[in-house]
């Protein structure tokens, strides 16, 4: 693979007394040049006399002699012209076809249909979207419903989600007044306040303050389903908000009843423009009757409130759950945190305990095996087909179309700002080879029905090991030492820019 060079590349003749596989550095001694360059193939010439600057008319000619004397860049180049990348490059042969088959033999028993209020649209709420996904299963257990006749609210913790991130980002402000408008973490601040995607942990917060509620209850609306807008107007807001505070805390006549009288107006701004975009929801103590017909046709009713409906109806403890992370640019076996991320003040942190790859591979499996769904985030972006459902380090042949391929490695895609966790998805099921090792993994997503399989994707277990950062789990699938590290809260803190704070 790849443009790799059998033989040492001969070497400019500054170079040619020390042996050709050979090159001496002073900081680094002697080193293998082609085991630095990853199969680039070396272009050497005479270049005592040419500028710094490679790119000349003599170097353009030459280079475009080169590329064009082969059919079939030609072939490649007229194929680009009228087609996208991906449509050339896609792989499609038998071996591919056989491996991304839609079959799976460990599968959970029961999960909601993707047809049902699951489909994300133009927002970023996949993280609301598959914690959804896991929560409504335990609903459609314990009451016999079918699959497609329930699903939570989404857009009631993207609400209160909102109105916390909004409040957070006001009290960073407050907490930061002495850093320069200008410095990297002012800027970091305004950058995306209310941003709609979120962390494991964000949702540890909102369910512990303001529980759930059925989907009919509060459903989507316009703004919630396309929310670029809502978002725009919010941030505005909020930076306008933020120049004013700090203005305030500069001031020596203003006192703190001040400023919390200030933020509190503040507050109630940014609350009416929410409201008015997203409807009112219920408050976590208003009462409501839920009311349902299950499979074998028995209707029920009951009398509750959101706070009630997750504890007594859900009866899944979020806070029990936590994050397992695959961050090879760190050491394995600690427990981390992200500086200034959270969605609500003074909240749970958000917490990742970093284990080698197999062993949360491992953990997925048993949780599979005991019917748990399993909230994970990934790379959604990277050798994708989102048509298709296909999540495939093979679905691109980049060699073919460009005669090269790509080789940078997880850690140096997250060292370099190339790879981070963009999507929130569900793991329902995996297919085992016969000594148990995993091929590929059934996934459902947020982005509706009439993509993937009906909704569901598939992920080959290469992707896995590229493109998957993240599980939820809880206790009951981890060994007693992963499950001590996460207790003993003993945090390593990651950096507010750090990939890992990336939201999904």
């Amino acid at each position: 693979m790849g443009a790799n060079v059998s033989t040492q590349p001969e070497l400019p003749a500054k170079a040619s007394t020390k042996k050709q596989s050979e090159v001496f550095n002073e900081k680094m001694g002697y080193f293998d040049l082609n085991q630095h360059l990853r199969g680039l193939s070396l272009d050497v010439g005479n270049y005592e006399n040419t500028d710094k600057n490679p790119i000349s008319t003599e170097s353009l000619d030459t280079w475009e002699t080169k590329l064009l004397a082969d059919p079939k860049n030609v072939l490649a180049q007229n194929a680009f012209a009228k087609n996208a990348i991906v449509d050339v490059i896609g792989t499609s042969n038998s071996e591919t076809l056989s491996k991304d088959k839609y079959l799976f033999n460990v599968e959970v028993e029961t999960i909601g249909s993707p047809s049902y209020f699951n489909n994300q649209n133009a927002s970023g709420r996949c993280w609301i979207f598959a914690t959804s996904n896991i929560l409504r299963t335990h609903v459609i257990k314990r009451y016999n419903l079918k699959p497609d006749h329930f699903q939570v609210s989404q857009s009631y913790l993207f609400f209160y989600d909102k109105l916390e991130k909004a409040n957070f980002f006001l009290d960073n402000i407050i907490d930061t007044t002495e850093e320069p408008l200008d410095s990297r973490l002012i800027q970091y601040l305004f950058q995306a306040p209310v941003s709609d995607g979120g962390q494991w942990d964000m949702i540890v917060n909102l369910v512990t303050k303001y529980g759930i509620v059925p989907h009919e209850l509060f459903p989507d609306s316009a703004q919630a389903s396309a929310s670029s807008r809502l978002n725009y107007i919010v941030t505005e807001k909020l930076r306008e908000f933020a120049l004013i505070l700090r203005g305030l805390l500069t001031d020596e006549a203003t006192s703190e009843q001040d400023i919390k009288t200030v933020k509190q107006s503040m507050m109630k701004e940014i609350y009416n423009i929410i409201a008015l975009s997203l409807g009112t929801p219920p408050k976590p103590t208003d009462s409501f009757t839920w009311e349902f017909i299950d499979k074998d046709g028995t209707f029920k009713s009951f009398e509750t409130n959101p706070i009630d409906f997750y504890k007594t109806h859900v009866k899944f403890d979020a806070a029990k759950h936590f994050s397992l992370i695959h961050d090879p640019r760190n050491p394995y076996e600690k427990l981390y945190t992200v500086d200034r991320l959270n969605n609500i003040s003074n909240g749970k942190p958000i917490e990742y305990v970093n284990l080698e790859l197999s062993v949360i591979k491992k953990t997925a499996i048993k949780m599979l095996k005991k019917n748990e769904p399993i909230f994970f985030g990934s790379d959604v972006g990277k050798f994708s087909n989102s048509q298709s459902g296909i999540l495939d380090t093979g679905a691109y042949d980049y060699e073919l179309g460009f005669g090269t391929s790509l080789k940078i490695n997880k850690e140096e895609r997250l060292r370099t700002g190339s790879s981070q966790m963009t999507h929130a998805m569900v793991i329902t099921g995996v297919h085992l080879d016969k000594a148990g090792v995993p091929v590929r993994w059934k996934i459902e997503n947020s982005w509706g029905d009439a993509v993937g399989e009906k909704g569901y994707f598939l992920m080959t277990d290469a992707w896995f090991d590229e493109y998957v950062f993240q599980i939820v789990t809880n206790e009951k699938f981890v060994d007693p030492k992963t499950f001590n590290i996460w207790t003993k809260k003993e945090y390593s803190v990651l950096p507010f820019f750090d990939p890992m704070g990336a939201l999904a």
